[in-house]
């Protein structure tokens, strides 16, 4: 069962336990806090791509799909009024390689964020969520 522990350390600091790894997270000086770390709602952002782009990479290895980098890139807007939330989030994954099958990109994209990714699942129907393909050469 998967767990998160908090601890915190004054002001707006919390040092977090997670899976035997250790992170802090803190609000802005404009708020209280003392920036010492990474804002709660961000992380939302950071499991979204890392929960898509390890289904991603994952698909495409199984479809013999060779890239040469994968980077994925999530950009939101939070509503205007408290709470506030994001309105919407743009993911966009930008792959690098020789002669890379879009078609294919699209299937694994696709299949990550319709059935594969939790995270997107979370969150789809709570706000706009959308994403861009990219495709570069080395």
């Amino acid at each position: 069962m998967p767990e998160s522990t908090a601890v915190w350390q004054g002001g707006l600091e919390f040092s977090i336990s997670q899976d035997d790894h250790e992170f802090t997270i803190d609000g802005s000086a404009e708020f209280g806090g003392r920036d010492r770390g990474v804002r709660p709602k961000s992380l939302i952002l950071t499991a979204l791509i890392g929960c898509t782009g390890m289904d991603v990479v994952s698909i495409l290895e199984k479809m013999k799909i060779r890239i040469y980098g994968l980077t994925v890139t999530a950009r939101g807007e939070y509503t205007e009024e408290h709470p506030k939330v994001f309105r919407y989030i743009k993911i966009e994954y930008k792959f690098t390689g020789d002669d890379l099958p879009l078609s294919k990109i699209e299937r694994a994209v696709n299949l990550s964020q319709e059935k594969y990714c939790g995270v997107s699942e979370m969150l789809r129907g709570k706000m706009e969520l959308s994403y861009d393909i990219i495709l570069e050469k080395p």
